[in-house]
């Protein structure tokens, strides 16, 4: 067995900053347009060589995830482990601090840093085409985390397109302690009729600051809430705390939800609203965190 290096990475929430539904394909599955980008709050995934592929979890929200079976990480290992031909294993922790079920992409993101570890750990790397297809036979969300940059989604998720940086920019993340399936809350959207978006190509270059960002959203929406809003009623008043708070630009529900953001032009700002939230609210889960300048990458422990 190699040396027991350990390699450690970030898993960072996945915010869903618009997300517009443009319709069904024949087999069900919802044509999206979203610009998302990443947070520097997320879960935390560790690798160990060892002789078989094993997971455990802590953290706060490790109770509410499987870690054999079925388990996303473990499956990007194992599909990983057979497109490179190796029989080696690894011992993989996941620091689970991201809520589950949440709409900020914490199974995706687990499992591309997971994909990402054990490509360094193993010294086999897939080529780029490899790479993406078992990130997207994995969900359609994994191909964007993998990737870990701010980027335009269409498609079912298929077409990435990256985008230029954001503006540094604060955020407020806040769930109400309410877990909500994808699939569950795209059935709800099923009945909801499909908007027209507005047209958001050419018009993300040249954002300076947070408090442009926000304006630029403004237009922008998130088609899941209103089926959300009818499965969760809760995030109702997450969204209207944030609205209230001083210095918040501008919030929305990120994904399918139940999390909510708020954009804030200072990390001091962020921090003092997060403050009185999990004061006023000790059921909800609640972090101040900011926008990721780059890509999380691989560190030896």
């Amino acid at each position: 067995m190699p040396d027991r290096v350990a390699l450690r990475m970030a898993a960072p929430a996945k915010l869903n900053l618009y997300l517009h539904i443009e319709g069904r394909r024949d087999d069900g599955l919802h044509r999206i347009d979203s610009l998302i980008a990443f947070a520097e709050a997320g879960d935390v995934v560790t690798v160990v060589p060892a002789h078989d592929l094993t997971l455990t979890a802590d953290g706060r929200f490790s109770g509410d995830l499987p870690v054999a079976g079925d388990n996303l990480v473990l499956r990007a290992a194992g599909r990983l482990r057979e497109a490179v031909g190796t029989d080696e294993g690894a011992e993989l922790h996941l620091t689970k601090n991201l809520p589950v079920a949440a709409g900020i992409g914490g199974g995706s993101t687990d499992a591309a840093a997971a994909l990402r570890l054990l490509a360094r750990l193993w010294r086999r790397y897939p080529d780029a085409l490899t790479d993406e297809a078992i990130a997207r036979s994995l969900g359609a969300d994994v191909p964007v985390c993998w990737r870990g940059r701010t980027a335009r989604v269409s498609g079912i998720g298929e077409r990435i397109i990256a985008m230029p940086d954001l503006p540094p920019v604060s955020v407020v993340l806040a769930n109400p302690g309410v877990a909500l399936p994808t699939a569950e809350v795209f059935r709800h959207h099923a009945a909801t009729p499909v908007q027209d978006g507005p047209a958001v190509d050419a018009e993300w270059n040249g954002i300076s600051d947070a408090a442009t960002l926000a304006d630029r959203l403004a237009a922008m929406r998130n088609d899941l809430e209103t089926p959300a809003l009818a499965l969760a009623p809760q995030i109702a008043d997450t969204l209207d705390a944030l609205r209230g708070a001083p210095g918040c630009l501008l919030a929305r529900m990120s994904g399918s939800g139940a999390t909510c953001f708020g954009l804030f032009a200072s990390f001091a700002g962020a921090q003092a609203v997060a403050d009185v939230l999990r004061a006023e609210h000790p059921g909800w889960w609640v972090a101040a965190t900011r926008l990721r300048a780059t890509p999380p990458e691989p560190e030896k422990l």
